[in-house]
């Protein structure tokens, strides 16, 4: 028989489970940016001009590009809130140092914020307090838990990885086809691509599912339409 306070099988909440599906979310947003950016890409230059070798060095030159600036874009923003984090951090340890009491009593004030009678918030205070004072004014004051700050290198990493999978779909798409083909597969690959992608991450963030891969499909198709045109125009011009 099913104990009363066991977790239901379906309902994830062990630790660290919103970590990891905030690390999936981003790896396909990730994912779906190296889509969009190095198809409009490839597209703009393979409507300019049908040189096979000029494409690929376009196309691995935006994807290197795109991967290096969402690698730094991410570790500068992560470092930027990892130090934030540990600020805050090192001032509630001086707290805690400084005024056991006060912050003993201000944990009580919290839990009695969330419904609990003042004397069974006391109680829980000294008990979360005599287990890991710092652990439990860190999750209920801050919101964070010291234990698991986000690394600004895996995030790095992980961003970079992401875009160049993106990537890869559409310039391998233009690359592979005859020439009179390159440009109605790589529109095709790269919507179908983008539509899994919107439906994946409003799976993860739980949104409407219709919306996500509309938003998507009709923002991939407009960059391409839109690079399209400007290569065509250059094309013409010579340039």
């Amino acid at each position: 028989m099913e104990s009363r306070g066991a977790p239901h099988p379906h309902e994830p909440h062990g630790e660290g489970f919103t970590s990891r599906l905030n690390w999936l979310r981003a790896g396909v947003l990730g994912a779906n940016d190296g889509i969009v950016s190095t198809a409009g890409l490839v597209v703009g230059v393979a409507a300019a001009t049908t040189s096979s070798s000029t494409i690929l060095t376009a196309g691995l030159a935006g994807l290197t590009a795109g991967a290096i600036s969402m690698a730094v874009g991410e570790y500068v923003s992560v470092s930027t809130q990892r130090d934030s984090e540990r600020a805050l951090l090192a001032k509630e340890r001086k707290e805690l140092s400084d005024e056991p009491d006060y912050e003993l009593a201000e944990l009580a004030d919290i839990y009695r914020a969330k419904g609990l009678s003042p004397e069974t918030a006391h109680k829980v205070a000294e008990e979360l307090t005599a287990h890991d004072a710092f652990l439990a004014h860190a999750e209920a004051e801050l919101g964070l838990d010291p234990r698991a700050l986000t690394n600004p290198w895996q995030a790095a990493g992980s961003s970079a990885v992401a875009f160049t999978l993106g990537a890869l779909l559409p310039l391998f798409a233009i690359i592979l086809p005859p020439t009179t083909a390159r440009i109605p597969v790589t529109f095709a690959a790269v919507l179908v691509a983008l539509a899994i992608t919107g439906s994946v991450s409003a799976r993860l963030g739980g949104s409407n599912r219709v919306r996500a891969v509309l938003r998507v499909v009709i923002g991939g198709a407009l960059a391409m339409a839109v690079t399209y045109g400007i290569g065509q125009l250059a094309g013409v011009a010579g340039v």
